[in-house]
């Protein structure tokens, strides 16, 4: 009986073992394949937290291959509230490292249990503070900014981003798309104690890395020389461009006021309009270029023939036109040279209204010019139905009509090149990687066209020659070259008054050089210049600066003689502690050093009277002996190799002459500090006949 009682008991729990087995399982089947999603995503919630950084955008190099802007991994501090044990005290402590207020940090932690950003994008500095505070629930994780390390140089061009790596300006919002990397998604993970650690990181992808069509070395000679002038004559703003007028690539372009991208809010808002693209103004003489190029072009006069300008006044319509001067009769060339404001009008009203119009918007006004910047303007230019009859007047002398910095450098390097309009050039190529990624839309280089023919370029090109030789530019002449160009002095419209200001000007500048085979292109503005305020008085030397050096760099070869004792007194001029800036030959690479601006004393080069003959005087300089630094030997080599290794050695290059470098003070073997002048002259190489005597030192 026993026996069965045990056997009972034994099948009762047996039973009820099976049956909790089948409910154990039975339940394990239902969550593992009914459920498994749903804890698995509270898994998930509970274990890691995702969140979206800054993504790395690519980086945008000089043609040369220089960085100007780049991603830098910087540490930005996040918190996760529910881990902090003291919430007040977190914040006390971080306030006073991150500088945000500590009511501000409270409301955070109290927004959110699981994540909050406390800082992003901290200075070394302060992370290192954090991480020493050992806080519970605090910590640092790595994001992307931008960075560029020639700080305001061509901050026009490149623009700048939010704190988001989104682009604002310039290149950086014109191609933002392209640079923009995707979006990058950090994991942190949580232990079983909640100790919280990256546990990865997904969907990494640099953007599109750009090549500029600038040259550093060109820009940076724009900025300073533009800079200088600025602090001359006062102006209220200003802009340079450099362009190969047979390609439409910009070199060079620069805008004042200036302004940091690093910390780009510091600087007020109006810094950041690029002048070059945005800023329409009326150009005043400079226009008379195209008035002469559609006549030329249509065949209603030619250089030689002359004009009576009716001693200096003339009536449109009513209205009296007076020139700055008297003139009488005037050949169509010396209408240019001496800019006569009554000859251009005479020429003009033959052409007539419809003829006019026609060539003003072949050359591209009135019309964007498709340059890859953002906020490019189309400029203002009525329609011909809608011109007054004094228009045809008015804008054949520059008024009544507004172009841009742009637009008017891109025609007159169509009549640099003989006739032919390019589309203006700022982006080189796209890379991704090795890969160079197809250009379109803005990138994509247009075929160029044919707006005048070439006989009317080349006898533009005389004209504008006459206009630096005996005409209203002599300051824009070369020393080594020949140079041709046009000064323009348009005033301003008074907002007042909506009359024209007899006090306030845009004096401008713009021609090219050599002549017969035209390697640059450069336009100078400066608006609203004090004292001295005509184009030929404040623009044509800067003009006249920048193309020196910028010719020298590219290695082009020098087509008129250099004149020794030109050389000397603009030497002795550089000298002078007023005139220095100015008055800067060498082309100063910063590369490495955290200011592009260096101070005068360290940048300053000089050019001098060498020649390779002996028998001429040869410039010798001070220089800064007892360094480390042994200088090269650099005869038979070229302009740019010479000025290349002096730069990497930290010397400050001042080339004279042209062809290969013959002789060069100090002394190859020397021993010189960093910073030093080396004086290099080029030429073809004399056999001495005796050393060099007379000097002049720094």
């Amino acid at each position: 009986m026993r026996q069965d009682r045990v056997h009972v008991r034994l099948l009762i729990i047996a039973g009820v073992a099976l049956l909790w087995m089948g409910a154990v399982f039975g339940r394990l089947t239902y969550l593992e394949l009914f459920r498994h999603s749903d804890y698995l995503a509270r898994a998930l919630r509970q274990q890691q937290r995702t969140f979206e950084i800054t993504p790395e955008r690519g980086a945008i190099y000089d043609r040369n291959g220089r960085p100007l802007a780049m991603s830098v991994p910087v540490d930005s501090a996040f918190g996760v509230p529910a881990e902090i044990a003291d919430e007040h005290l977190a914040a006390r402590l971080l306030s006073g490292v991150v500088g945000v207020p500590q009511e501000v940090l409270l409301a955070r932690f109290e927004s959110s249990r699981s994540f909050v950003w406390i800082s992003r994008k901290l200075p070394p500095e302060k992370a290192e503070a954090i991480s020493k505070l050992n806080l519970k629930g605090i910590y640092l994780q790595k994001e992307n900014q931008r960075f560029y390390p020639k700080r305001d140089l061509a901050a026009h061009v490149l623009g700048f981003v939010d704190l988001d790596e989104k682009g604002l300006m310039g290149i950086e919002r014109e191609l933002d798309s392209q640079i923009r990397g995707k979006s990058e998604r950090i994991v942190v993970m949580a232990d079983a104690r909640q100790r919280w650690f990256d546990g990865g990181e997904a969907q990494r992808e640099r953007g599109a890395s750009v090549v500029l069509t600038l040259d550093e070395k060109i820009q940076y000679s724009a900025e300073r020389e533009l800079a200088a002038a600025m602090a001359k004559t006062h102006a209220a703003a200003g802009t340079v461009i450099v362009m190969n007028p047979n390609t439409g690539e910009i070199l060079a372009l620069a805008n004042w006021p200036k302004f940091n991208p690093n910390k780009a809010n510091d600087a007020p808002a109006e810094t950041w309009m690029n002048r070059a693209v945005s800023a329409i103004y009326e150009p005043g003489s400079t226009f008379k270029l195209i008035t002469l190029a559609a006549a030329f072009d249509q065949g209603i006069t030619r250089p030689e023939e002359v004009v009576d300008c009716e001693n200096g006044a003339v009536y449109i319509s009513g209205h009296r036109i007076r020139d700055h001067e008297p003139f009488g009769l005037l050949s169509v060339a010396d209408i240019l040279a001496r800019s006569s404001d009554v000859g251009a009008i005479k020429i003009a009203l033959r052409l007539g209204g419809p003829k006019f119009y026609d060539y003003i918007r072949a050359f591209g006004f009135g019309a964007l010019t498709g340059v890859a910047l953002p906020y490019e303007s189309r400029g203002r230019v009525e329609r011909l139905e809608d011109w007054k009859p004094i228009s045809v007047g008015s804008i054949s002398m520059g008024q009544e009509i507004g172009v841009t910095p742009v637009q008017l450098i891109t025609a007159v390097s169509a009549i640099a090149n003989g006739g032919l309009l390019y589309k203006p050039q700022i982006v080189a190529e796209l890379r991704r990687g090795e890969k160079v990624l197809p250009a379109e839309g803005s990138l994509a280089p247009a075929d160029p066209k044919r707006v005048i023919r070439p006989e009317t370029a080349a006898t533009l090109r005389q004209l504008m020659e006459g206009v630096v030789l005996h005409g209203t530019g002599p300051l824009a002449r070369l020393d080594g070259w020949t140079s041709a160009g046009k000064t323009g002095s348009a005033q301003k419209t008074d907002p007042n008054t909506g009359r024209y200001s007899p006090t306030q000007f845009v004096a401008s500048f713009t021609g090219f050089a050599p002549i017969n085979n035209p390697a640059v292109t450069i336009l100078v503005s400066l608006d609203s210049p004090v004292g001295l305020r005509e184009g030929g008085q404040v623009a044509a030397p800067v003009f006249k600066r920048i193309a020196e050096q910028v010719l020298a760099y590219l290695d082009v070869p020098r087509d008129v003689p250099l004149n020794p004792k030109l050389m000397e007194t603009a030497y002795m001029k550089h000298a002078s502690e007023n005139e220095r800036a100015l008055e800067d030959f060498s082309v100063v690479d910063f590369s490495g050093q955290p200011d592009p601006w260096p101070a005068a004393s360290q940048t300053a080069g000089a050019k001098g009277p060498q020649h390779a003959d002996s028998n001429k005087p040869v410039l010798t300089v001070a220089v800064d002996e007892g360094g480390d630094i042994a200088v090269p030997d650099f005869s038979g080599k070229t302009m740019r190799d010479v000025t290349d290794i002096a730069l990497r050695l930290g010397l400050d290059p001042v080339l004279v002459g042209s062809n290969l470098a013959t002789e060069q003070s100090p002394a190859a073997g020397a021993k010189v500090r960093r910073g030093a002048k080396i004086t290099v002259q080029f030429g073809t190489p004399l056999e001495k006949k005796s050393k060099p005597h007379g000097g002049i030192r720094n």
